[in-house]
């Protein structure tokens, strides 16, 4: 194996986190023979330099950070070839605040007050749906905000 490949692979690393599937992707686009990028792959996963469950987890907070839902986010990592039994538990862990994070992101979008108009309900709850969030976490933000306040 070249100590080329992984030095680039080192450099992919010292950026961002990436799942293995990504890695083995850039790898393999940058000219590396697939065989060399495999063991490679599994060689950085020993020294654990390279973890999908670390790559889950970091894309997830990266784009809690961004105001992004549940189901918006498994949608995204299933585009990076991951499974639903991979990435529910790691969702799941995040599930208390979730509820917080919706009504964070309702409020900046649309300030601090609920709307009692139907129209402008349907278009914050379009809106949050659009960010990931679940009808549940909608109409309890939406629904139940004077309950709750």
């Amino acid at each position: 194996m070249s100590r080329n490949i992984r030095e680039v692979a080192t450099r992919l690393l010292a950026t961002r986190e990436h799942s293995s599937a990504e890695l083995f992707r850039k790898l393999v686009q940058k000219g590396f023979a697939q065989p060399d990028v495999q063991r490679l792959i599994t060689q950085l996963q020993q020294e654990n330099l390279l973890s999908d469950d670390r790559f889950i987890e970091s894309f997830i907070r990266s784009r809690q950070q961004r105001g992004v839902g549940p189901i918006r986010i498994q949608a995204e990592l299933r585009q990076h070839d991951f499974a639903d039994e991979e990435i529910r538990p790691v969702l799941d862990a995040s599930a208390q605040g979730w509820l917080r994070l919706a009504q964070q992101v309702r409020q900046k979008k649309f300030g601090a007050v609920i709307p009692r108009d139907y129209e402008e309900k349907v278009r914050q709850m379009r809106f949050l749906e659009y960010r990931g969030f679940s009808h549940e976490q909608i109409r309890i933000i939406i629904e139940l905000a004077d309950e709750i306040a």
